[in-house]
């Protein structure tokens, strides 16, 4: 019985760990994630990764403003 024990505490020990260490791993991402938000949206200030995403973002949300000259050569 006592090495039945032995293995439930290691399993819990164990458990423990890995929960730690996915939260140490969210946290990277999370700054990872934001830190690649680079573009940011002149009328409503949300933030994008890349130029294509913010002329997707610019033409559907905000069509009736002008497209900023920075998004006028990307591609869609």
């Amino acid at each position: 019985m006592a090495g039945g024990q032995q293995k439930v505490k290691s399993q819990q020990k164990n458990a423990k760990k890995q929960a730690g260490q996915k939260k140490k791993q969210g946290h990277d991402q999370k700054a990872v994630a934001k830190a690649a938000l680079i573009y940011t949206c002149t009328v409503c200030r949300t933030q994008m990764p890349d130029p294509k995403t913010f002329k997707q973002h610019f033409e559907s949300k905000h069509p009736k403003t002008p497209l900023p000259p920075e998004l006028a050569d990307v591609q869609a």
